[in-house]
């Protein structure tokens, strides 16, 4: 509650290790996201307590129970801000298909990660990897479910990304990658900020 009141509106409750609240997957490529328990006790009350509040709860760096977890608890849309399809890319930071379904289901949305090691088949951390690679994850998403539930999302701070992209002052590039693998300007515009404004809008209370 002190945290709401100094402004926060959005929580991942994990980073890509264990804490109080749960488990955060490794980085171990490749490897599904199932490595541990869910939520602990704590967990579960503060997906509780950000329902009530209005507090947008990021599932990116969960472990597959934990992701479970909040998909049962939470009445709220499920998010993913930066994460991409472990089917195109089997690190544990990706979404299965069944993740995926979950989030299409809620309202939700995954936000993809530009993250090279989070895009390429191999796992690669090559900056030389394309912007294709992620409009590549984009048009998979949204086959699977629905241009509605895909948006940008990031990781710039500290990830390896394409050179291509290289800060928010390539997302241009990205959206013309977008147009390439068929996203029309309607479409385009829902990956560039409308699915977002969407989701905060069902999820945050002011």
């Amino acid at each position: 509650d002190l945290y709401y009141a100094a402004g926060l509106r959005s929580l991942g409750p994990v980073w890509s290790r264990p804490n109080a609240f749960g488990h955060g997957v490794p980085f171990d490529f490749p490897r599904h996201p199932d490595t541990g328990p869910g939520l602990t006790a704590a967990g579960k009350r503060l997906v509780r307590r950000c329902n009530e509040l209005g507090v947008m709860i990021d599932c990116s760096h969960l472990n597959a129970e934990g992701f479970w977890d909040v998909a049962r608890i939470s009445n709220a849309p499920i998010v993913a801000t930066h994460s991409n399809a472990h089917a195109l890319s089997p690190s544990p930071r990706n979404l299965t298909d069944a993740q995926l379904d979950v989030v299409a289901l809620s309202g939700g949305v995954v936000g993809l990660n530009y993250a090279v090691g989070f895009l390429r088949e191999d796992g690669d951390s090559d900056p030389a990897t394309t912007l294709a690679e992620i409009a590549r994850h984009a048009r998979y998403m949204a086959d699977h479910m629905g241009v509605d539930h895909v948006a940008l999302g990031s990781d710039f701070d500290g990830a390896t990304i394409p050179a291509d992209l290289g800060d928010a002052a390539g997302l241009p590039r990205l959206l013309d990658a977008l147009r390439d693998v068929g996203f029309d300007e309607e479409e385009v515009a829902k990956i560039a900020y409308e699915n977002w404004v969407r989701v905060l809008d069902t999820t945050w209370r002011d």
